[in-house]
């Protein structure tokens, strides 16, 4: 899956009113570089929200549509 479909995933994702993670983006869209992807949406006009998560002691970035 190339950047632009990949970005086209994650938009709709994100519409449905899903969060995603980059554990996450990478299991359901083959995704290793989510905080890019988001980039592109953000530049696209996308309102994203940024949310740092901790869990099992590791930080995280979890993103979701404003």
């Amino acid at each position: 899956m190339n950047e632009k479909s990949q970005n086209a995933c994650i938009a709709i994702w994100l519409k449905q009113g899903n969060t995603i993670t980059p554990l996450e983006a990478l299991q359901k869209f083959g995704c290793f570089r989510l905080g890019a992807r988001i980039s592109d949406l953000r530049r696209a006009g996308y309102d994203i929200v940024t949310k740092m998560v901790e869990q099992n002691g590791k930080r995280f970035a979890q993103y979701k549509l404003k």
